[in-house]
């Protein structure tokens, strides 16, 4: 059982805390952030963490435990928020983001960070290992659900197809992979890059059970995950959402993939948030 069960109302009120605990966090960091990726994945996070992952900071070597894996390892910056305000280390840590030393390095380190499950950021890594884990609970009559949030432009790796073919062979219905489909990525638009449409019919082919959202609606996201079937097929959740969601400087634009808000930039970016 998670042991918050907020209602969509407090769990939006959550993701403007992570928000504002985003920006300042990235503004702060030596080594910058990824403002954008961290924005985008908000409410599929605050979701997971404040309703539907059985889990908790004191269960973190329960071996019944769901998993959730953040395969997208450069939004890190919107993980560690969500975890300090759940509680799963000192929300002070998040002024050490970055730094010699820190706790909370610039990818997902297990060693390092309370609550992080798997060292990722070379991304395709994500997804197999949540596979794995997903194989393993299976054969165990392990009731546990595994969790693994993929960025879109990450999709262009092949270890996941791989990947997939593997959970639909195994009929890992204990697994929800969800793509925070931002339709950016390092260089620009990922339809330039590598377009990966139609991609709910890929998925479709490789044997999955897809449903898309409105990745940045926390009602519909809530919705969505909690209305997932389990029917021998594994689920897709495209969760369609807008890189930078919340602050109107930021949001949509490619360039804030590896920026951060600065000077006057921090507080106009509070005071967006703070207006809701």
């Amino acid at each position: 059982m998670n042991p918050f069960r907020l209602d969509v109302p407090e769990l939006e009120a959550r993701a403007r805390a992570v928000r504002r605990r985003i920006v300042v966090m990235n503004a702060e960091s030596p080594a910058g952030g990824h403002t954008g990726a961290d924005l985008s994945e908000v409410e599929v996070l605050t979701a997971l963490y404040f309703r539907l992952l059985d889990m908790a900071p004191d269960r973190l070597d329960d071996a019944a435990r769901d998993i959730h894996i953040q395969s997208k390892g450069h939004g890190v910056g919107g993980l560690y928020c969500v975890l300090a305000e759940a509680g799963y280390f000192p929300a002070d840590w998040l002024k050490r983001y970055q730094h010699n030393d820190s706790p909370l390095p610039g990818h997902p380190v297990r060693q390092k960070t309370p609550g992080v499950e798997l060292n990722t950021g070379a991304l395709g890594h994500g997804l197999p290992v949540a596979i794995g884990v997903a194989i393993a609970a299976k054969r165990d009559g392990d009731p546990k659900t595994v969790y693994v949030l993929t960025g879109d432009g990450e999709l262009a790796e092949g270890s996941n197809w791989e990947a997939a073919l593997v959970a639909a062979h195994h009929g890992l219905d204990n697994l929800v992979i969800i793509n925070d489909r931002n339709r950016l990525q390092l260089a620009g638009y990922t339809a330039d890059i590598m377009n990966t449409d139609p991609l709910g019919e890929k998925w479709r082919a490789f044997g999955h059970d897809v449903v898309e959202c409105d990745g940045n609606d926390m009602a519909a996201v809530v919705s969505t995950l909690e209305g997932l079937p389990r029917n021998g097929r594994p689920n897709v959740v495209i969760a369609n959402t807008t890189k930078g969601h919340g602050i109107s400087f930021i949001q949509g634009r490619p360039e804030w993939h590896h920026r951060v808000p600065k000077g006057i930039e921090i507080e106009q970016a509070l005071e967006e948030l703070d207006r809701g």
